[in-house]
């Protein structure tokens, strides 16, 4: 089997609270990330939008998992950390935003176009700005209703403006992966854990697919 093209990159992943809580996406991205040679750190923020990774905000849970360590669940002492102290702490080749949900504001009549747009570019200029490749993971589809009042045609939407604003970053398109409904929700919005595994897996393998000038500034010359 071909090496992977992550393997030997340092690889940072952000997230919201599909990142965040016990047997969620974090274990198993984390863990195909690893399998394929990355070296991998994984940080979740319940709740967090893309303009809350620029400074430190307390969320009410998060996760954390670095390298063969095990995952550290944080209750309300969770917060994020600014995308600079990241940066310069792990110098990653390629970061991975698990950010989406977050700014859909599936229970408002409007999409808050402006304020997702000020969010997305000011985190990957930051990103891009330091010299790291960023990958930006969109949502996947959930089901209708729900605590959250997730729904398709917001999901649609959120997907479709994140595709066209994230460069420099790559879109990965979780729409792809499944079908609506496909991936049992508990709430209309998470997984079950079987529903994690599958989308863990998919972004893994798109990652995995990336060509090299995507994933590292020193892809180029590999």
């Amino acid at each position: 089997m071909p090496s992977s093209v992550l393997a030997g990159m340092t690889l940072l992943v952000l997230g919201e609270s599909h990142m965040s809580l016990p047997n969620c996406l974090m274990e198993p991205l984390h863990a195909n990330l690893t399998q394929q040679g990355a070296n991998v750190h994984s940080i979740g923020a319940c709740g967090a939008s893309a303009g809350d990774w620029l400074i430190t905000k307390k969320v009410d849970c998060g996760a954390e998992e670095k390298g063969n360590g095990k995952i550290v669940i944080r209750g309300r002492d969770a917060t994020t950390t600014p995308i600079k102290e990241l940066l310069a702490a792990d110098k990653p080749d390629l970061v991975v935003l698990v950010i989406a949900d977050t700014m859909a504001s599936y229970d408002k009549p409007v999409f808050p176009k402006a304020w997702a747009w000020q969010n997305v570019s000011a985190l990957a200029k930051e990103i891009t700005a330091n010299g790291a490749k960023c990958a930006w993971v969109g949502p996947a589809w959930g089901k209708e209703g729900g605590m959250y009042k997730k729904n398709d045609a917001r999901t649609k939407l959120i997907s479709a403006f994140l595709a066209t604003n994230v460069a420099p970053c790559t879109y990965i398109d979780s729409l792809e992966f499944s079908k609506p409904g496909q991936w049992v929700t508990t709430d209309g919005q998470h997984f079950t854990v079987a529903g994690y595994k599958s989308w863990a897996n998919a972004i893994g393998d798109a990652l995995g697919k990336l060509p090299p000038e995507a994933v590292s500034a020193k892809g180029a010359n590999k």
